[in-house]
């Protein structure tokens, strides 16, 4: 069996990956909190943890992997969305939910086993935060329950940051009826026009971060294998996370390994609103301030050209680069069936935590020796080179061949007249809908390229 090894942020080192039961290997991963389009930050760690999931699939067999990734539909984001426009809260997280799996599946990723909302587990949020209290490590304080940090000596082990730094890094909420400015809130009162609950200390709705801990409970057991996330959720919500489940149930590990993807980057800055470079995966998908639609495929494919670990800069010269590989990698597997297995430099680059940029290296190897077979179940097992993600590869009904014969006879034309301004026009406008010239004695060929637009090609006809 395939040797897996992975980076566990816990102990800072990478470790072999030993399950705790091979026939059901366990894995929760952070989710997005349900009130806007996911930005394009929100997509890495699912192009992550998809091919961590295919990965674990392909090991350990599909059926004995279970992958848990969950929807936060309360929130106070949300109730502030809901409040600035009118619009019912159920009606809000309903719709950016279906958004996500939307662009997300453009992007190839896999549904998880099962993605839990918040909502359905407030049963289980209370009953936890009830042994909290009970075993000494939370307190109830006007209508709030806070978590003691204090009774938790491990508290900062994942983060490296003692309390006293965590204190001077952090944005601490500063109240009154906190014992300490570390601890937390796992139940908060809520207003009569506010989504509420009741419980043994009146009406309200969980804090951030006993969600997932109750969640990860209830499908995924006291101890499970892994749990990943970006690295921004770190410290405060894993540490959190970590320090609430455990004193919930001594004995326990929580989870076994830590996985953390690095931020993203868009054009070597921080993607801001100010900066102008924020964008939403939908509007790459679709198309914004007029410049065409990204296929899911190319960017899922710049995503995986650089380590989980690294800091990611998108790009539009990357994101024109890997539409080209894929359009060529395209050409050659078209109608070749995929081999038995992925190569074995492929699934030993993934075994080696995740290194989908070694990989993807492979691929090339394989598309420079004609390996289309071995291309296609390689591709696969990092979810690119699908049937169902080739779509965007059509010419969208533009006949290339005629646009070729026009250009040969423009250029036979030429050669008499010596006057090649009409060519040197019409391979310019070709080139603007994205279509790649390639002229030779042999002859004229068209390829669609980076950013092919079939729609710039009507005036030529």
């Amino acid at each position: 069996m395939t040797q897996i090894t992975l980076y566990n942020t816990r102990t800072r080192q990478k470790e072999q990956f030993e399950p705790i039961d091979p026939n059901n290997v366990r894995m929760y991963v952070c989710g997005p909190t349900v009130y806007d389009r996911a930005h394009l930050g929100n997509a890495r760690p699912v192009v992550v943890f998809d091919v961590l999931f295919r990965l674990l699939r392909h090991v350990y067999g599909p059926d004995h992997v279970t992958y848990v990734r969950n929807f936060t539909d309360v929130d106070d984001k949300i109730i502030a969305r809901a409040d600035e426009s009118g619009r019912p809260i159920d009606t809000i997280t309903a719709e950016t939910t279906q958004w996500f799996l939307e662009d997300m599946g453009a992007l190839g990723a896999l549904e998880p086993s099962h993605m839990p909302r918040a909502t359905a587990y407030i049963g289980q949020m209370i009953a936890m935060i009830e042994a909290l209290v009970e075993k000494g490590h939370a307190y109830a304080a006007e209508g709030h329950v806070l978590f003691d940090v204090n009774s938790y000596a491990a508290y900062g082990r994942l983060s490296g940051r003692s309390v006293d730094d965590m204190i001077a890094g952090a944005r601490v909420e500063v109240a009154p009826y906190k014992r300490d400015p570390m601890d937390f809130v796992l139940w908060k009162p809520s207003t009569p026009d506010q989504p509420g609950w009741d419980s043994p200390w009146g009406r309200g709705r969980p804090g951030w971060h006993i969600e997932c801990s109750a969640m990860a409970h209830d499908l995924l057991g006291e101890t499970f294998d892994i749990h990943g996330g970006g690295n921004d959720l770190t410290f405060p919500h894993h540490e959190n996370e970590i320090a609430q489940s455990c004193c919930a149930h001594p004995g326990s590990d929580f989870a076994r390994v830590w996985m953390h993807n690095e931020m993203l980057q868009v054009e070597g800055k921080k993607m801001s609103k100010s900066l102008g470079n924020f964008f939403t995966v939908h509007d790459l998908l679709a198309g914004h301030d007029g410049q065409p639609g990204i296929p899911g495929e190319v960017i899922r494919f710049v995503f995986l050209s650089t380590h989980y670990r690294k800091p990611m800069d998108w790009t539009a010269e990357k994101a024109r680069e890997a539409e080209s590989t894929l359009r060529k990698w395209r050409g050659l597997i078209a109608g070749a069936e995929p081999a038995p297995s992925p190569a074995p430099e492929v699934i030993a680059a993934l075994a080696d935590d995740l290194n989908t940029a070694g990989a993807i290296a492979v691929l090339h190897r394989l598309a420079a020796a004609g390996d289309a077979a071995g291309l296609k179940a390689s591709a696969g097992l990092m979810g690119l080179l699908s049937d169902e993600m080739g779509a965007w590869t059509a010419t969208g009904g533009a006949d290339l061949a005629a646009f070729a014969e026009k250009l040969a006879a423009l250029r036979a034309e030429a050669m008499q007249t010596k006057d090649f301004a009409q060519v040197d026009a019409f391979k310019a406008a070709l080139t603007a809908a994205g279509v790649e010239v390639r002229m030779s004695k042999a002859g004229v060929e068209l390829v669609p390229g980076a950013g092919f637009d079939p729609a710039k090609l009507e005036g030529l006809k």
